[in-house]
């Protein structure tokens, strides 16, 4: 006994220590610091404690507070990135660390509504009345408890569902340089795609793009199963980055429901230059072609939150859109992380989409890993064949145009010549005329059949 009881004693004390610290960081939260320095979209405050990440609040001249998130620290100062515009900062002003940030809302209210990256309404619809509200982040799904992806989603897209086949939790990039009708390929899988929820992030678009998605791209019969989350270009960077997570927070809370969700993420190249904008900030040196480590640790992290869930009911299948500068996607360090990390690439081209070829997909630098796992093996070989002739003709074309190939030379390259024009009328579509998956595989079927 008398052994006992210094053991009980020593617990007691180290329980007394840990309460007392977490008293003194609660505490913390509610002592004030001053604003002792502004460089760029960099504030530093002095005289407070918070975590990373947490939510403080800086007052403005003009009576209003300016809404912060801790991005760092450096010796005794807090760094401090503003989730508004910053206006009317003064020397000295008080600053002052909030518990904790709080959920943004999800659930069935947010259907048929724009918000933006704080969860407030932006189409004058009134006021929201969630019920629900998440956290941004969350932890991954163990990566051995996840269902495989073993069935095949129905895109509306001829040239995907039957070339490129998607399968339910996907994470799929689409690859395109401004202006080849990138835009125009997502409000059709909006308004095509099987599924439950679409979840739709605009993510560092210009101001104007943003309304013509919503009105004219995706349309009234679109918008009725969807959420836009829309944080344009002019919006501080860590305002987008929120933006992203909560539009993948809002289609998380859908798939823990069973529901099966579509994301489209509009792009993950804004998400990762507003990560750039906040790292080279606070001083985070660039490692490749000027972006810093953070950015290619943030993104698979984004990334990896979809897919399907542990129990197989519900399902995120993700599409993320990678700007390319210059049409050129093999150079681009973002093109490089994206592809390394997701489950496949649609690739549009602009020659194509200069020529009038719409959807502008390049079928041949295009490609979906989980095909195999979700088509018949009749279906792989038919998409094959009709690589291996859409490949013949392309590879020799520059030969065909001025009259250089001589008939007869390969008799491969001959029977491509004959095909090419079904083959291309195969890939186009109009964007009012959805082609559903079997139908689009029973097309590919005839032409095969003729090879």
């Amino acid at each position: 006994m008398s052994g006992a009881a210094p053991g009980r004693d020593q617990r007691w004390r180290k329980q007394l220590a840990v309460r007392g610290r977490y008293a003194q960081s609660a505490q913390m939260l509610t002592v004030e610091g001053r604003l002792r320095r502004v460089v760029g979209l960099t504030l530093e405050a002095e005289g407070c404690e918070a975590a990373l990440g947490a939510r403080c609040l800086v007052d403005a001249a003009d009576g209003s507070e300016l809404d912060t998130e801790v991005v760092g620290f450096a010796d005794e100062r807090l760094l401090l990135m503003p989730v508004t515009e910053m206006h009317g900062v003064l020397p000295n002003a008080r600053v002052r660390p909030c518990a904790r940030m709080g959920g943004l809302p999800v659930g069935e209210a947010l259907l048929g509504r724009v918000v933006g990256a704080d969860g407030l309404p932006l189409d004058g619809e009134g006021p929201l009345y969630a019920e629900h509200h998440a956290e941004l982040k969350r932890e991954p799904i163990n990566p051995m408890a996840r269902k495989p992806i073993d069935m095949p989603l129905d895109t509306g897209v001829c040239a995907i569902n039957a070339l490129l086949t998607v399968g339910r939790g996907q994470r799929i990039g689409l690859f395109a340089g401004s202006g080849v009708g990138k835009s125009t390929l997502l409000g059709m899988m909006t308004r095509y795609t099987d599924a439950d929820v679409v979840v739709v992030g605009l993510i560092g678009e210009r101001g104007r793009e943003v309304k013509e998605f919503v009105e004219q791209t995706l349309g009234h019969e679109g918008r009725e199963r969807a959420v836009i989350v829309a944080a344009p270009a002019d919006a501080p960077p860590l305002k987008r980055l929120r933006g992203a997570q909560y539009a993948t927070a809002i289609a998380e809370w859908f798939r823990d429901r069973g529901q099966r969700v579509l994301l489209l993420m509009d792009s993950l190249t804004r998400y990762a230059q507003a990560q750039r904008e906040i790292a080279l900030a606070i001083g985070e040196p660039p490692a490749t072609k000027g972006y810093p480590p953070s950015v290619f640790a943030m993104l698979p992290a984004l990334v990896e939150r979809a897919g399907n869930d542990a129990e197989g009911r519900g399902s995120i299948t993700a599409f993320y859109t990678v700007l390319t500068e210059g049409d050129d996607h093999r150079h681009d360090p973002i093109a490089d992380a994206a592809r390394a990390i997701l489950d496949g690439h649609i690739v549009l081209s602009r020659d194509l989409a200069e020529a009038g070829h719409y959807p502008a997909i390049d079928i041949e630098a295009s490609i979906s890993r989980v095909m195999p796992a979700v088509v018949a093996k009749e279906q792989m070989r038919a998409a094959q064949r009709f690589r291996q002739i859409y490949s013949a003709y392309r590879q020799r074309q520059d030969l065909i145009a001025v009259g250089a190939y001589q008939k007869g030379s390969d008799p491969q390259v001959d029977h491509a010549i004959a095909m090419y024009p079904r083959l291309t009328r195969f890939l186009q579509q109009e964007v009012d005329e959805p082609v559903e998956l079997r139908a689009a595989q029973e097309r590919l079927a005839s032409i095969t059949a003729e090879t």
